[in-house]
């Protein structure tokens, strides 16, 4: 199980970039553990510089406007 943050505080990409990730990771039957990281201080440990983020397993994968589905998908892609 892929443990996955979206870090924002609460804006509509934020709110977009969740929903995008929790439909890819259904589609591709991949059970994570979301969490919605909206605290600034917490979202600062990051060292992002806008939101949305996106950490996936506790490595930042994006940060800054919504990710392309196409993006989101190859997140969730098995390692080769």
């Amino acid at each position: 199980m892929k443990n996955v943050k979206i870090l924002g505080t609460g804006c509509r990409n934020c709110q977009t970039t969740l929903s995008l990730v929790e439909e890819v990771a259904r589609a591709k039957c991949i059970e994570i553990e979301l969490e919605k990281v909206d605290q600034i201080q917490d979202i600062m440990q990051y060292r992002i510089m806008a939101t949305p983020g996106v950490v996936i397993d506790g490595e930042v994968v994006h940060s800054g406007g919504v990710p392309d589905r196409k993006t989101v998908e190859g997140w969730f892609d098995p390692m080769v």
